[in-house]
């Protein structure tokens, strides 16, 4: 999140990596992204738009990582339009793409990123804990996917994107919430690829491997990640954590028309984690 922005260039231009092209895929587009403020949205929110986005509607529920975002937005050349709300109620997710469509009745792609986690483990999970985990990370997709979908379907179409996760595909121990609902979140973008699509609708998840973002700071705390960064993360295959470019790339290709004939499908990006079964042990 923001501490992985800061191990790469404040913009994509000045970096001369993905993003640095003159490529304008998505000029005149509308995007809207939560969890933008920091991490995997906000590097998402700034490649759409040096790629010449529009009106970019970034959603977070911290204002401060918003009042930071915003700026970088403008100047790569799009129009910020700042949303502070907390998914985890109903009545907040419809007022974001209200306040979104207020802007423009056209959305061209959402991206629905934000989550939340609690780490305890199963047998001693309150039920607090998991309706909060599914309100943000399961809830918040369907209604905000739901929404999008209705102004999508009058206006030609568009596309529809969620943040999954490798959690989907097993099970981390104390993460029982947050595994499910990722399983959910992957069956939700099958089912809107499948109704949507005679409304030019497409609907695909991306499902990052562990990642360099301040929510892996918050979990495995700072001291582990310096270490991580400095020498590698050796359970990946491609020894190192993915960076937040990674994902907003997965991201990018999924929206554009290079993807025109892709729906329905669980992108992962896992530098090679979840393709791996075993090592002989050496003794």
């Amino acid at each position: 999140m923001s501490r992985s922005i800061r191990t790469q260039a404040r913009t994509p231009a000045a970096q001369g990596g993905p993003g640095s092209s003159e490529s304008a895929r998505f000029t005149g587009k509308n995007v809207f992204i939560t969890g933008a403020g920091s991490g995997f949205g906000r590097r998402t929110a700034e490649r759409f738009a040096a790629e010449g986005a529009a009106n970019l509607y970034l959603v977070d529920r911290r204002p401060e990582r918003l009042d930071e975002v915003a700026p970088v937005i403008a100047e790569l050349g799009a129009n910020p339009v700042p949303i502070c709300v907390d998914l985890g109620e109903t009545e907040a997710c419809e007022s974001a793409i209200e306040q979104a469509l207020a802007v423009d009745p056209r959305l061209d792609v959402l991206i629905s990123n934000a989550a939340a986690w609690v780490q305890v483990p199963f047998i001693e999970m309150s039920g607090d804990d998991w309706r909060r985990v599914m309100s943000v990370n399961l809830d918040a997709y369907f209604t905000l996917s739901q929404r999008a979908a209705q102004a999508m379907k009058e206006t030609g179409g568009g596309v529809i994107l969620l943040t999954s996760s490798i959690s989907a595909l097993g099970h981390g121990r104390n993460f029982t919430a947050y595994c499910v609902a990722k399983a959910a979140i992957v069956s939700l973008a099958k089912a809107i690829a499948v109704e949507l699509a005679p409304w030019n609708i497409r609907a695909n998840c991306v499902s990052p491997g562990p990642a360099d973002t301040q929510q892996s700071v918050d979990i495995a705390g700072e001291e582990l990640m310096d270490k991580w960064r400095a020498e590698g993360f050796p359970v990946v295959p491609m020894n190192r954590l993915a960076a937040t470019d990674d994902i907003a790339s997965a991201f990018l290709y999924l929206a554009s028309d290079d993807a025109r004939y892709v729906s329905g499908i669980n992108l992962v990006v896992d530098g090679a984690y979840t393709a791996q079964v075993y090592d002989l042990p050496k003794s």
